[in-house]
């Protein structure tokens, strides 16, 4: 791949980042699995359960919208990549989140998280998609952020 061609990829991969995040916060996430392919891992590594495929993930999602209004804002920043193979990318990022619970507008508060998250994506028919997704806690404090058990998610998908 040519320097050309990993700038139009990481470019890419950047408005997809952010065109990923701005569904999450002002649409609940309701494209937010198409960004996945089928079997993707999304995990954060302090224990919580992964969620496990396209469709984990959307149940997750739905859990969110679920839960009532919501005002959040994932803001990203310092994002890198690091190309494995014409077909693989590695990337990483910082997410800061400020959420809380009701309808907006909120009080002001500092974020309740800040994570730096580690992507890999792998090219399939021509489209970016995230393979695994993990998130690395960094700080945390305020109001409690979101997941659904494994046992929430099973519930939704029919399997409980």
């Amino acid at each position: 791949m040519t320097p050309a061609e990993k700038r139009d990829v990481i470019a890419d991969l950047h408005h997809k980042l952010v065109a990923y995040w701005h569904d999450v916060d002002f649409n609940w996430g309701r494209n937010a699995a198409e960004y996945y392919t089928e079997d993707a891992v999304f995990e954060i590594r302090n224990g919580s359960t992964p969620y496990n495929g396209r469709a984990e993930i959307a149940a997750f999602y739905a859990f969110r919208h679920d839960r009532g209004p919501r005002v959040v804002v994932h803001a990203i920043s310092n994002f890198m990549c690091t190309f494995e193979s014409d077909t693989c990318v590695q990337s990483s990022w910082i997410c800061m989140i400020y959420a809380h619970d009701g309808e907006p507008p909120q009080v002001s508060a500092p974020p309740i998280a800040i994570s730096r998250l580690e992507d890999v994506y792998v090219l399939q028919d021509g489209d970016w998609l995230i393979k695994r997704r993990t998130w690395n806690p960094l700080f945390r404090g305020g109001v409690k952020g979101t997941h659904a058990s494994s046992e929430e998610i099973a519930k939704r998908l029919g399997s409980a």
